[in-house]
């Protein structure tokens, strides 16, 4: 199998599917963040999960080399790097592939299985999406990552539709933690990294500007932050209500992934221990803005508008970013256009999702 990707979720999944048993070939666009892996040959895995050091078959800055003969393709990085990569694997990518998005925000499946047909329109392939990352991990230093917390369940599913089992098959193997879910409209749909991330780093931001050591979720995230996010997530919920699929509140996932015991978002937070030890950006270009505002909550915004579902919460945070960033995330994130269902119905998303 393949991972795309070399940052903390990319080098974690790697190692703990070699550790238990995979040939795992490892790819990164940067030479500097896999150069100290290809002369060890691999890591160290720490934390809750497996221990030890593992192995990969493969370690390189070429993707053709890296996915060739590869039935399982895992790409594990921020989601802004979904298109590019979409564009530089299609001509590499085998009929019979199987590639999931770990995870794919809102809207990634869509995104790159519209790139990969617009370049190689023949290659029969699966492109699937997680709901979410299934750790809390960092890469700890050059060779070694470590893993603070497992998520209970994440949702999983694919284009075309019949082939989320397969999809979901493979992973089995070494995860029983993912489960089908009806469609990639449902997983976008229950993206809570867009409800986590993008607000309460624009709600610290003077603190991270300032370069204030803290920790992100547990001291972030105070009960005001949470009362906003809570609405964020009810606009997230009519959203998917709207096109018919099912989705729960962030309070109920919270309570499904991490079991915690809470009546509300705040309590929830504060409760897991997974989230313990996490700290806070430490500047305003962090990917909790720059990945998370244009990949989830743009696509949130655009679903709500073709479903005429109003979202005024999410529309202020990305209007707040764009003029932080200077970047205008309303067009250059994952519009319908960039998206391939520009001009469809609900009704007509959901059918191509799963029969394109």
């Amino acid at each position: 199998m393949a991972i795309i990707g070399a940052g903390n979720g990319g080098v974690s999944m790697g190692a703990y599917m070699a550790l238990r048993g995979a040939q795992v070939n490892l790819y990164d666009k940067f030479e500097s963040a896999v150069e100290s892996i290809k002369e060890r040959g691999g890591i160290d895995l720490k934390g809750i999960s497996l221990e030890g050091y593992a192995k990969f078959e493969v370690v390189s800055t070429s993707i053709g080399e890296v996915i060739k003969d590869c039935s399982l393709i895992m790409v594990v990085t921020p989601a802004f790097a979904h298109l590019s990569l979409a564009k530089e694997c299609a001509e590499f990518i085998e009929d019979g592939q199987v590639i999931v998005l770990h995870p794919g925000r809102t809207g990634g499946a869509l995104e790159f299985y519209n790139a990969v047909k617009q370049i190689n329109p023949e290659v029969n392939f699966v492109i699937a999406e997680a709901q979410t990352l299934i750790y809390a991990c960092r890469r700890t230093g050059p060779t070694e990552a470590r893993i603070m917390g497992i998520k209970n369940k994440v949702s999983v599913a694919a284009i075309p539709g019949k082939d989320t089992e397969k999809a979901v098959k493979y992973l089995n193997e070494y995860y029983p933690q993912f489960v089908p879910a009806k469609s990639i409209i449902e997983t976008s749909l229950m993206n809570i990294g867009a409800i986590f991330h993008p607000l309460p780093t624009l709600l610290n931001i003077a603190r991270i500007e300032a370069s204030e050591d803290f920790e992100y979720y547990h001291e972030g995230i105070s009960k005001s932050v949470s009362m906003i996010m809570t609405e964020m997530d009810k606009e997230r919920q009519l959203v998917a209500k709207a096109f018919g699929v099912e989705t729960v509140s962030a309070v109920e996932w919270m309570k499904m992934v991490y079991d915690t015991d809470c009546e509300n978002l705040y309590d929830c937070i504060q409760a897991n221990k997974a989230y313990t030890g996490i700290s806070a950006p430490k500047s305003a270009d962090t990917r909790y803005l720059s990945e998370d505002v244009p990949m989830s909550l743009t696509p949130i915004s655009e679903l709500g508008r073709l479903s005429g579902v109003s979202t005024p919460y999410i529309d202020m945070v990305i209007e707040m970013v764009s003029i932080i960033h200077k970047i205008d995330y309303r067009k250059n994130g994952r519009t319908l256009e960039r998206l391939g269902i520009e001009g469809l119905t609900p009704a007509e998303v959901i059918a191509f999702v799963d029969h394109p």
